[in-house]
């Protein structure tokens, strides 16, 4: 065996140490940009004006400003300032769960515009407020056309997710540089971090397929 083969697997069980905490990260970022994604998405769909310029100004910094800057700016900057004591974990979780929700706003936003705009009209005529119009016929089935695109956030959170080494988040890519600085096999480490990245997407996006067939609505293409 190379000694790249004997450092790949001496680290292993380190590595996938390491991919608890990114699907840890990943799985807190989609679940907080879900959460707020959809209020998100609702007030731009069917808020007032000035609602829909303060979202829209939302969306457009959480989606302008690089990743590393946001969570320099959060991590070191706005949680000190604001007295709040954030471990990395949390700290990086919650500024991919905003960056999330940004992308996730447009998701939704665009499933609800593409249901006939009838139904919220029938909703009305059949007695319903509009708050429960939306909550029981408008969301169900923009949730359920917005699984596609939730493949796509999924991958991006996950790739994104490396960049919280930086905070000292103890996740895949943290713990490859820290043995292949003290190994010197780069590559084969890195290599096998990689594959690990690619197995966690495949995982995931194989899933959320899964999803889409069984919450598919008849006569909608996506």
């Amino acid at each position: 065996m190379t000694e790249g083969f004997v450092a790949v697997i001496n680290a292993l069980p380190y590595m996938l140490k390491g991919s608890l905490v990114t699907i840890g990260v990943v799985f807190g970022a989609m679940g907080l940009g879900l959460s707020l994604g959809v209020p998100l998405a609702v007030g731009l769909v069917y808020g007032p004006g000035w609602l829909r310029k303060i979202i829209g100004f939302y969306v457009w910094f959480f989606r302008g400003v690089p990743l590393l800057v946001l969570l320099f700016l959060f991590y070191f900057g706005l949680f000190s300032w604001m007295g709040i004591n954030f471990s990395a974990f949390s700290a990086g979780t919650i500024v991919l769960g905003l960056i999330s929700a940004a992308y996730q706003s447009q998701i939704f936003r665009g499933a609800m515009l593409s249901l006939p705009e009838g139904q919220l009209k029938a909703a009305r005529a059949l007695g319903m407020s509009d708050v429960k119009a939306i909550l029981f016929i408008i969301l169900p089935q923009a949730l359920r056309l917005s699984v596609p695109g939730w493949s796509n956030e999924y991958s991006i959170v996950l790739k994104d997710s490396a960049v919280t080494y930086a905070l000292g988040v103890a996740e895949i890519m943290a713990r490859t540089h820290f043995v292949a600085s003290r190994t010197y096999q780069h590559l084969p480490l890195y290599i096998a971090a990689g594959m690990m990245y690619l197995l966690m997407t495949y995982i995931g996006v194989k899933g959320l397929r899964i999803l889409e067939k069984n919450v598919r609505i008849p006569g909608y293409s996506y």
